[in-house]
């Protein structure tokens, strides 16, 4: 078979030089009959490759792979579904009608993907000594309480093994930097003799002239207590821990596909180690070794922790408003009544904001919150001053938050009635929830017209057990055959005593 590059010297001579086909057979010394064939031919394209008329294994599941991949135009770039991650969810989710090698799935979410959107990444691989480790964040999205919201995975990662491990939080400021690395420290005890950083603001406070870097004053003092070196990459240059940047997709694409949910993200981060150990139960990609080998070396040449833990917070100094509340990192944070316009301190860290008075000592806890302009109310410090007014309730926010049952009970009490009902709400949620309010409300209302008498008894026969031995069923209502019979020995002991004088 003729080279292209021979056909087109044909088509050449015949049809710019002019050159008859029986001359250009004996010139090039070819058959006159393949000169007249390439001569006349006026389709070069490819022949197309003809389908294969039978079924792939992959038919029962391309819908939902279709499903998955279509979904994931609506998801961050970085987080999105790989072959591997969809593979792994058709092996566990689908496994009845699923019986394909990866092979095959990597082969057509190629072309899926190709269609849809023509995406491809790549990696690089780098060497490291054992003890090292690389430390970045990487935006995701995750699904809290039903909310969907913008998050962050803290990596930290160890070239010498490939291991990682992530967390998750909120933000990308200096407490969830060390809390996530101390949190890391601890479950694996031990720490990396050297953790390399981009010049992130949570860790640098600026950059002199010839490189050196100031660090901020929490950090240094972190790195400080537990004896690491910190490793900055040079500006613009973030290839220099090209590890952890593979391992933030990586984790991105194999951890947080689909979203993530949880309510406490605390607990969630306390599982994400299981999930990591897991993931170590593979081979390198390049050492022929598993990774849980590997991390085990890893680990073996790190550092001791500290027999003291790092207290991680920041403590600033604020003023209340006239409301009794202050605003920190632009949100608000309730506190009470009574601190109206006074000088108080808040201490944050990844999780929670704590307001403190002047002598330190606490007032309120917060759960913190991320973004702008939010607030974080907690009533029960302002129902105190409300019970005194309770007339002012309904003009609330607390009211209109409040369930049903409630909003019913306080709108049909006269004033001294809420006042009662008020204080009696005080002490219940102080003590426990809003559940257990609840559910003293309804089993007061079981037994006909609620008050704060009732629901009283309610509540101290739900949490004061010996409660059971004097009181009748509330719940079994007004008419009820529920007697309740007093036990008269006692009086039989009394009259025994009396019977000699």
């Amino acid at each position: 078979m003729l080279t292209t590059m021979q056909k087109h010297h044909i088509k050449y001579l015949n049809f710019h030089k002019g050159q008859s086909l029986r001359s250009i057979a004996k010139d090039t010394g070819h058959n006159f009959r393949t000169i007249r064939k390439y001569a006349q031919e006026t389709d070069f394209n490819l022949p197309e490759k003809k389908k294969k008329g039978r079924p792939s294994k992959l038919d029962p599941v391309k819908p939902i792979i279709d499903t998955w991949l279509k979904e994931d135009l609506s998801r961050p770039v970085k987080q999105r579904h790989t072959a591997k991650r969809i593979y792994d969810r058709l092996c566990s989710e689908h496994g009845d009608i699923f019986n394909a090698k990866e092979r095959t799935v990597r082969s057509y979410v190629s072309a899926k993907k190709k269609e849809l959107y023509g995406e491809k990444e790549g990696y690089l691989p780098l060497e490291h000594p054992p003890g090292e480790a690389q430390a970045d964040f990487g935006e995701i999205v995750m699904i809290e309480k039903g909310h969907k919201i913008k998050g962050y995975e803290l990596i930290l990662s160890f070239p010498y093994s490939n291991g990682c491990y992530p967390q998750v939080f909120k933000g990308q400021n200096q407490e969830c930097l060390l809390t996530g690395l101390k949190d890391i420290f601890e479950h694996i005890k031990r720490v990396p003799k050297t953790i390399w950083f981009d010049n992130l603001s949570a860790a640098v406070a600026g950059i002199g002239e010839h490189g050196d870097r100031k660090l901020v004053d929490q950090f240094n003092r972190f790195a400080l207590h537990y004896n690491f070196q910190p490793q900055f990459c040079t500006p613009g240059q973030g290839h220099e821990k090209g590890h952890v940047e593979n391992k933030v997709g990586y984790s991105r694409r194999n951890f947080f596909v689909p979203e993530p949910e949880f309510d406490e993200i605390e607990e969630f981060n306390q599982g994400l180690f299981a999930v990591a150990e897991k993931d170590h139960h593979r081979m390198h990609y390049r050492k022929e070794r598993q990774i849980s080998e590997l991390l085990k070396e890893d680990i073996n040449a790190m550092l001791p922790l500290p027999e003291k833990t790092f207290d991680i917070g920041r403590l600033v100094k604020a003023t209340a408003d006239k409301y009794g509340k202050i605003k920190y990192d632009n949100n608000i944070y309730s506190i009470a009544p009574q601190v109206a316009k006074k000088e108080l301190w808040v201490k944050s860290t990844a999780h929670r904001v704590e307001i403190l008075d002047e002598q330190y000592r606490s007032l309120i806890n917060h759960r913190r919150l991320y973004g702008h302009g939010r607030e974080a109310m907690n009533w029960i410090p302002y129902l105190s001053t409300l019970a005194k007014r309770p007339n002012a309730l309904k003009y609330t926010a607390f009211y209109r938050d409040l369930p049903d049952p409630w909003q019913e009970y306080l709108a049909a009490a006269d004033y001294d009635e809420k006042k009662k009902g008020l204080n009696l709400l005080i002490r219940i949620l102080t003590e426990t929830d809003m559940d257990t309010a609840t559910k003293c409300l309804f089993e007061s209302m079981d037994a006909g017209p609620a008050d704060a008498e009732t629901i009283l008894l309610s509540y101290r026969r739900l949490t004061e057990p010996e409660y059971h031995d004097f009181l009748p069923l509330i719940s079994a209502g007004i008419n009820s055959a529920v007697i309740y019979t007093p036990d008269l020995k006692c009086y039989d002991e009394f009259l025994k005593a009396g019977v000699g004088r």
